[in-house]
């Protein structure tokens, strides 16, 4: 077999940059996104609401909103790999949304306003796994399934 035939690493990853980018791959990148910067938003007005001390326990506001701001890292990082076409980062787009679920159900128990909420982040977890699982997705990033090596 000649190089030709099998080529390099490196070779199919400049193949695969030159093709238009899937759109459900940017539609992936973008719920990322989305999610990445509703938490940041929210540990921001968690951080302010407990500096101001608006909050019934200012300590937890900051701790929680430290948090949210730290974890709004996840998927913005992995939807700037998504669009990047990076194989690494589907993997913590996937976690991203596997971790939602739990809070889009636990918004769904609510008495609340906090039930649109639910209903719209079941929505986008769910929506974002379809995309991400895609085989046009999986091709576009480069990943290969079990027992397809490179040889």
């Amino acid at each position: 077999m000649s190089a030709e035939q099998n080529p390099a690493p490196e070779a199919a990853e400049a193949a695969r940059d030159t093709e238009p980018r899937p759109a459900r791959l940017t539609a992936a990148a973008a719920l990322a996104a989305m999610e990445g910067l509703a938490l940041a938003v929210g540990g921001g007005w968690m951080l302010v609401e407990g500096f101001a001390g608006d909050a019934d326990d200012g300590q937890s506001a900051v701790t929680g909103g430290i948090t949210l701001v730290v974890l709004a890292l996840l998927p913005l990082l992995a939807a700037r790999g998504l669009l990047a076409r990076r194989s690494w980062s589907r993997g913590p787009a996937v976690i991203t949304q596997i971790m939602a679920l739990p809070v889009a159900y636990n918004l769904l128990q609510a008495d609340s306003l906090a039930i649109p909420a639910g209903i719209a982040l079941a929505v986008v977890a769910v929506t974002a796994l379809v995309l991400l699982v895609n085989a046009e997705t999986t091709r576009a990033l480069g990943i290969r399934g079990p027992g397809n090596v490179q040889k």
